[in-house]
C-alpha cells in the first residue's frame, strides 16, 4: 500500500473513532428520562426534576443537609436570587452567546450563594458551603458513573473498544466534554 493510501486509511480510522466517541458522548449526555419540558414546568421543577433550575440544586437534598424545610430554603433562594443576578452591563448583546464563566468566577458565585443563603437562613456559612459542595460532588460522580455505564454498554455492543472508552472518560475527566 502506498504511503498516501496508508495515511488516508489512518486518518479515516481516526475520524471513525472520533465520530464514534462523539456520538457516544452525545447520547450519554442526552436526557433520556422521558420527562419533557411540560412535565418539569407542570411540577415547578428545573432540570432533572430538582429545584427550580438556575443554581441546579436539588432543593430537597439541600434542605435536608441544612436542616431546614424545603419551603424555608425556597423562600431564602427567592430572597437572594435578585441580589446574585449578574450586572445587566455584563450580559451579552441579543443574539450573542455569553462567555462561559472561569473556574474562579464559578467559585466566587458559589461562595456568594453560600454566604447569602447562610445570612438569609441564619445558619453557618461553612455548613451551607459544605452542603453545596457535597451535592455538586455527588452529582458529578453520578454523571460520570452514568457515562461509564453507557460506554460499557457500547463496548459490549461492539460499537466502541476499551481504548475508545478510556479516551472518552479521560476527556470527560479533563473537562473537555461538557462542564464538570
Amino acid at each position: 500500500m502506498s504511503k498516501y493510501r496508508m495515511r488516508a486509511a489512518a486518518l479515516l480510522a481516526a475520524g471513525a473513532v472520533a465520530g464514534g466517541a462523539t456520538a457516544v458522548t452525545l447520547s450519554a449526555t442526552a436526557d433520556d428520562t422521558g420527562s419533557g419540558a411540560s412535565a418539569s414546568a407542570d411540577e415547578g421543577r428545573g432540570p432533572g426534576g430538582h429545584g427550580r433550575g438556575g443554581a441546579h440544586v436539588d432543593i430537597a437534598a439541600l434542605a435536608t443537609a441544612l436542616g431546614v424545610s424545603e419551603d424555608e430554603l425556597e423562600s431564602a433562594l427567592d430572597a437572594v436570587r435578585e441580589d446574585l443576578k449578574p450586572d445587566a452591563a455584563k450580559k451579552p448583546a441579543d443574539g450573542e452567546r455569553p462567555t462561559p464563566p472561569t473556574e474562579a468566577e464559578r467559585e466566587e458565585r458559589s461562595a456568594a450563594l453560600a454566604k447569602a443563603l447562610a445570612d438569609e437562613l441564619g445558619i453557618d456559612e461553612a455548613k451551607v458551603s459544605d452542603a453545596l459542595e457535597g451535592l455538586q460532588s455527588a452529582a458529578r460522580t453520578e454523571r460520570r458513573t452514568d457515562l461509564e455505564e453507557r460506554l460499557d454498554q457500547a463496548v459490549e455492543d461492539g460499537e466502541l473498544t476499551d481504548g475508545d472508552k478510556a479516551s472518552v472518560l479521560k476527556a470527560y475527566d479533563a473537562g473537555v466534554l461538557g462542564r464538570r
